[in-house]
């Protein structure tokens, strides 16, 4: 039999890590990262972007099928109207670096080995993508691989960017800011 105090401080200490994980609607925890690049990037990096926050690893076999569209989703957005960013949490920088130059990744990456920022968001599979709003609040989460490339999913991710990205014919055009980490 385990002892009630040990019970009531697993019961506190899981109710206490539901409350930073991100839910549908609500701002997502900040998170601070450092780009392949050594450019250092946090949520507030991507405010007035959507970001596509897509959690992976070498050694994952369903983040090794998304990989190529990921990067061609990458590139129907150019200047950062939507961002996709990877943070890979490999233990293993070779792995880490081997598998991007495989791979030929075009989006901004980053190594999270110590599952810091994962655990924040909630994630306990990977891939595991967040879409983030231009204002922060979570859109969608999706766990396992997506169909980046599908009609559907990109006529999605247009109707999310701001007006001046021109988001499906919604306003006009204005200036592409640079985002962190773009090319």
């Amino acid at each position: 039999m385990r002892h009630p105090f040990t019970l009531a401080l697993f019961l506190l200490l899981s109710l206490a890590g539901c409350t930073r994980r991100a839910t549908v609607g609500h701002s997502v925890p900040d998170f601070r990262l450092r780009l392949l690049n050594g450019r250092e990037v946090s949520l507030a990096s991507y405010r007035g972007h959507v970001l596509i926050l897509n959690f992976w690893a070498s050694f994952c076999v369903p983040c090794v099928q998304e990989t190529p569209a990921l990067n061609a989703l990458a590139e129907k957005f150019p200047a950062g109207q939507a961002v996709v960013l990877g943070v890979s949490i490999d233990q293993d920088p070779v792995a880490y670096q081997t598998f991007l130059s495989r791979y030929h990744i075009s989006f901004p990456t980053a190594l999270d080995p110590s599952q810091d920022v994962m655990h924040r968001f909630g994630t306990q599979l990977i891939p595991e993508t967040y879409i983030i709003g231009p204002d922060g609040r979570l859109d969608r989460k999706l766990v396992s691989v997506a169909d980046w490339n599908s009609p559907a999913m990109v006529a999605y991710i247009r109707s999310l960017l701001p007006a001046t990205f021109g988001n499906g014919g919604v306003g006009a055009t204005g200036p592409q800011p640079r985002v962190p980490g773009g090319s």
